[in-house]
């Protein structure tokens, strides 16, 4: 996978400021304001800064947090995870691995398949619909 790696600037021209809030300064948006929380699509969630494919309709599930939750990604290659002390609290941050923006973090709380919850920002994503 070719990683992409562009200046601050061309971030900015690209992406929306929310967008550019939440992918490059690792920014979150607030619960249940996002437009993928409550989407039900079957299709593709993508990376709304580079296009990668980073998880499945079929992964995502209502955890009542009020951002977009998945089990998995769609790839064991499609992010990267690091440890996160910010904020006073310890936690997994997940980020694309293709342009590394901040998608969101993981927790050890999510249904039994894996008994993960990706807890991602919709502002990080695109939605490519199966329809």
């Amino acid at each position: 996978m070719e990683k992409i790696n562009l200046p601050e600037s061309e971030w900015k021209k690209r992406l929306s400021p929310e967008q550019y809030h939440v992918l490059r300064e690792a920014g979150t948006e607030r619960a249940f304001t996002g437009i993928y929380d409550d989407n039900k699509m079957p299709g593709t969630y993508r990376c709304a800064g580079c296009g990668a494919e980073l998880f499945t309709s079929d992964a995502k599930f209502d955890s009542g947090s009020g951002w977009p939750s998945f089990i998995k990604p769609a790839s064991s290659d499609a992010v990267v995870e690091h440890s996160d002390v910010s904020h006073g609290m310890r936690r997994t941050e997940v980020r694309c691995a293709t342009c590394d923006g901040h998608l969101g973090h993981v927790f050890p709380d999510g249904p039994a398949e894996t008994g993960l919850r990706y807890c991602m920002n919709s502002a990080s994503l695109d939605f490519d619909s199966k329809a």
